[in-house]
């Protein structure tokens, strides 16, 4: 199983079913709760704890000989009935769906629906899907996944709101969006040597949410080669969508590599990197930077790239504040996509809850000749390792957004451009920075630039206001000195305060 694979293979899945409401059918009485098991806040985090007592088991991914080899287009036909969505017609604002078994996700998902504080298994029927293109199975096969609906952009239609497929991934919009990265569960040796370690999540509970509400609730148990785990989410679609998550993390083993709070995206190219690519479009990516707002509240952007070489950035910090792979190009103009709709494509930050201590915000860029790879990874890598037979607690809250929910009062960096110099002998670098404390600065002498590099050679450093960007641009001249790799940083100064936040980029030969 590859990350790419995984992704991209379910990327256009959910859209088949955006433009088919689920339907905001006239109430009926919610059915008697289903005779099952007890079920509270702990009781996912107790069948971890026992499941990490226990060797690893891989799930069960057999399949009749119809399904195991299905092509992405014969796959995408498999398409559940809205009218067996799940809480459908009981006047409540979710319904559930559901994906099949087959192409990529061979895995079976148990799902469980959660009445009253009673948990029963979903019974699934292949009559609940659409075969047209492929046999009809019998037996019980199971989910793949499911995804929640929600009157999320009107009253009278039900939108797709975000999908759980796919090892441990998830995705989710806000109004008015698309569907672009993704969040992960746990990350495991990524990037490294060795191979990566999916975990995935092998059961979901559903909370049946009462009536009049606008947020509902699903558990999920998590199981891999290294540990086990137990996730709760409060999930609240609006202008920004919320998932309130809680984890429960028991290590099987030491890890060494765990990436907590995972985030994955496709930068392809743009303005700050084209690459080699002949492509009619301005741009092409699902996040243009990655964001970071420190322990001590200093506020960095760190412009996204496909690299030539794979490349990771850490970014050390005590109990940071917040970070977030971030799509600020908002314009049609900066893609001139008509169907992707880049400029839609969510924002996705991550809110700390408490204190996560000592670690290090990861960036992980892999070279990617193809738009349909995801090849931006971030995520937290706490100082210490995740002990064997330990619990490791963490909370944060994931906010599907358009921009960042909790914004300084430094302006920020609206865009990036490299490219050569005009003598072609040197790099040039162009940020153009706009925001409220560049709009108070009414003085004809231009903001104090501070800019350095950690190698090489800056040759030539000007700072001009951009009343294109109602701003002020900085253009750098980068003699790099033959050097493979050059980090630098550039920001502009009010004496000793910050005016903006602080721009570090990273350059690297071809």
């Amino acid at each position: 199983m590859h990350r790419r694979d995984v992704m991209r293979g379910a990327a256009s899945l959910p859209l088949l079913a955006a433009f088919v409401s689920s339907g905001a059918a006239a109430d009926q009485p919610a059915p008697a709760p289903a005779q099952g098991t007890p079920f509270d806040d702990n009781t996912v985090p107790a069948l971890a704890r026992q499941l990490a007592a226990q060797p690893y088991k891989p799930p069960d991914s057999s399949l009749p000989k119809e399904l195991q080899n299905l092509q992405y287009s014969q796959y995408q036909t498999i398409r559940f009935k809205p009218e067996q969505a799940l809480w459908r017609g009981q006047g409540l604002n979710f319904t559930a769906e559901f994906f099949h078994r087959g192409f990529l996700y061979k895995d079976r998902v148990d799902i469980y629906q959660v009445t009253d504080g009673r948990s029963a298994p979903l019974a699934y029927n292949p009559d609940q899907f659409s075969w047209t293109k492929v046999k009809r199975p019998t037996g019980d096969l199971g989910y793949a996944g499911f995804r929640l609906h929600y009157p999320l952009n009107r009253l009278d239609y039900f939108d797709e709101v975000c999908t759980f497929l796919g090892a441990s991934y998830f995705r989710a919009v806000a109004r008015g969006q698309g569907y672009g990265l993704s969040a992960r569960g746990l990350a495991i040796k990524t990037a490294d040597r060795t191979g990566e370690e999916f975990p995935l999540f092998k059961s979901f509970w559903l909370l049946r949410p009462p009536p009049n509400t606008d947020s509902i609730t699903v558990h999920a148990l998590l199981d891999s080669p290294s540990c086990t785990g137990a996730f709760r989410f409060v999930i609240q679609p609006g202008q920004a969508t919320i998932f309130d998550t809680d984890a429960t993390i028991f290590p099987r083993v030491d890890i060494t590599q765990a990436g907590l709070a995972p985030l994955t995206a496709m930068f392809f190219f743009g303005p700050n990197d084209q690459g080699d690519f002949n492509d009619w479009r301005a741009a092409v990516h699902d996040s243009d930077g990655l964001s970071l707002r420190t322990g001590d509240d200093q506020r960095i952007w760190r412009p996204l790239i496909n690299p030539h070489k794979l490349q990771i950035s850490d970014f050390s910090d005590v109990s940071p504040r917040g970070f977030g792979l971030m799509q600020r190009a908002r314009a049609f103009s900066d893609y001139q996509d008509l169907e992707a709709d880049y400029q839609k494509r969510p924002s996705l930050w991550v809110e700390p809850k408490g204190d996560w201590g000592p670690g290090i915000v990861e960036l992980v860029e892999i070279p990617s000749k193809k738009e349909v790879n995801d090849n931006i990874v971030a995520f937290w890598r706490p100082h210490d390792k995740l002990k064997a037979k330990s619990t490791f607690k963490i909370g944060y809250r994931l906010h599907w957004c358009w921009t960042n929910p909790h914004p300084g009062p430094e302006a920020r960096v609206r865009q990036t451009r490299n490219g050569l110099s005009f003598d072609r002998n040197s790099q040039q670098f162009v940020i153009d920075f706009a925001g409220a404390a560049l709009d108070a600065w009414t003085s004809k002498t231009p903001p104090t630039l501070d800019a350095g590099t950690d190698k090489g050679k800056i040759l030539h450093a000007v700072v001009e206001r951009n009343p294109q960007v109602h701003g002020w641009r900085v253009s750098i001249q980068l003699d790099t000195q033959k050097q493979d790799v050059v980090e630098q940083h550039a920001r502009l100064m009010d004496g000793e305060k910050p005016l903006t936040e602080t721009w570090i980029a990273r350059w690297t030969a071809p």
